[in-house]
């Protein structure tokens, strides 16, 4: 989970204590929507490097898609 946070750091410049936060939030957010199988596997997904690439890529994509404009 610190790879993301750093993540989301280095991508928007907010504070870390404040991407702790975000990432926290998210994460529980999306355990109690997902499925009670998937959502038990988050924290092992976070965990794995390659899921981290992962999601740093979806990051990516969301960041350039919000920073477009209409």
């Amino acid at each position: 989970m610190d790879e993301l946070v750093n993540l989301i750091v280095k991508k928007t410049g907010v504070p870390a204590a404040t991407a702790q936060t975000i990432v926290k939030m998210v994460v529980d957010f999306l355990k109690k929507k997902l499925p009670a199988p998937i959502g038990a596997q988050i924290d092992g997904m976070l965990s794995n490097d390659a899921a981290v690439k992962s999601a740093e890529n979806v990051l990516g994509n969301l960041a350039s898609q919000l920073g477009k404009k209409k």
